[in-house]
């Protein structure tokens, strides 16, 4: 114990001034200790965590650039920066894929003018190759459904038997909503399934995969793309060349039947009020 004289009192102030650098040291080994374990640890995550690193250096091919550019440009108000979608204004297009996009964009369905319950169709505001290029974007951006490349119908010539197949194919699966002879018809809640009559082969196969407002997606596993193919030759090939099953006046597309019924009803009905006429003459 130092007593209360002039060199004690030296002695603690000298004992003070040497123990604050000690005091120092130890908060800034303290401050380096937590520096180096933060780094470790984030080189352990760097290490064992990719994917968030090559995400944000994904490199984008040259058409998905263009429609990326495309995409910034028109459809960032409603479906986001990212294709993340928006609430209240458009979905997500991450997965949907270049099939959705094309034929919604190659329709003139998107972009929307207002909202509606349906998006109606009318003509594209983007050329063939936009279109492409926007689908290219969107595909590289999440993947999904894409059109395959080649023909989209079956040689007949080959494959004969394909247009009896693809028509009832096209019984089974889409008359409840087309209607047999591809008119189309209304849905409930202001819906409807669009004619058929003047839709592309691209566009009947990516409606398929895709399944557009009310109509449901037809996965490779519920119809194969063989099947697809020759659904839309039995389309393109047997209803929009107007190969009309039911005669003259093609009643509804069902066939004979119809037509011989109305043809019944209406002879009878004129005979009818011919014979009571020539009885009211005589």
């Amino acid at each position: 114990m130092t007593s209360d004289t002039p060199a004690g009192r030296r002695f603690r102030v000298f004992n003070r001034r040497r123990s604050a650098p000690s005091r120092a040291r130890r908060r800034l080994g303290a401050a380096a200790r937590m520096i180096a374990a933060l780094a470790l640890a984030g080189g352990i995550y760097t290490a064992f965590a990719p994917g968030a690193s090559a995400e944000d250096t994904r490199q984008l091919s040259s058409a998905a650039q263009e429609g990326k550019a495309l995409f910034d440009n028109s459809c960032t108000t409603c479906h986001g920066r990212n294709a993340e979608g928006v609430e209240g204004r458009g979905p997500s297009l991450v997965g949907v894929g270049s099939a959705s996009v094309e034929f919604q964009v190659g329709t003139g369905r998107m972009p929307m003018t207002r909202q509606e319950s349906q998006a109606e169709q009318k003509p594209p505001q983007f050329d063939e190759t936009q279109t492409k290029q926007l689908g290219q974007y969107i595909q590289e951006l999440g993947g999904g459904p894409q059109i395959p490349s080649g023909e989209l119908t079956e040689n007949l010539d080959q494959n004969p038997d394909a247009l009896a197949r693809g028509g009832q194919l096209f019984r089974l699966n889409c008359t409840s909503c087309h209607q047999y002879y591809g008119a189309g018809g209304a849905l409930s809640s202001g819906k409807y399934a669009p004619s058929l009559h003047d839709a592309t082969e691209q566009e009947i196969y990516a409606a398929m995969l895709t399944g557009p407002q009310n109509m449901p997606v037809f996965g490779d596993n519920e119809i194969t793309p063989q099947e697809k193919r020759e659904i839309v030759t039995y389309v393109t090939q047997q209803i929009q060349e107007d190969k009309a099953p039911g005669g003259l006046f093609n009643l509804g597309g069902y066939g004979p039947v119809t037509e011989g019924l109305a043809i019944f009803l209406v002879g009878i009905t004129v005979l009818v009020f011919t014979a009571l006429w020539i009885a009211g003459k005589s």
